[in-house]
């Protein structure tokens, strides 16, 4: 959890050090995804280098003022919708939406509950079918 005003890729880092991928079957969850998708608003050489010395490949575009990358995979970057998607029916639960809680605990707990609730009206509407 950031403040209101603070860039997530300030946090970048302590994201994917805590990040856990479960594998099919039994074994521990790797650490490190295999790609790192981002809009424009990550493309700093910062960002860039971080997942490339950890072998997680970046998939973000490069804004105007930067040098083209050939190598941007762009079916792989339209998949990231899904991402914003969520983040957006997030924003769309108001108390969520407003940081109606102040402390960053009480938050998070909100932002789980919300997914509990959207995972379970989704299980309920198919279900109906």
């Amino acid at each position: 959890m950031t403040a209101g005003q603070t860039h997530e890729s300030k946090s970048l880092e302590l994201v994917l050090e805590a990040a856990r991928i479960k594998r099919p079957g039994r074994g521990r969850p790797r650490r490190r995804p295999k790609r790192l998708a981002g809009d424009k608003g990550y493309s700093y050489r910062r960002i860039r280098r971080y997942p490339r010395r950890r072998g997680i490949k970046t998939v973000i575009p490069t804004r105007k003022d930067q040098k083209r990358n050939p190598r941007f995979d762009k079916e792989t970057y339209r998949r990231r919708n899904v991402v914003e998607r969520c983040v957006a029916w997030l924003k769309g639960s108001r108390r969520l939406a407003t940081r109606h809680e102040k402390l960053a605990v009480n938050f998070l707990a909100m932002v789980k509950l919300a997914m509990i609730r959207r995972c379970f009206k989704v299980y309920d509407s198919s279900d109906r079918a």
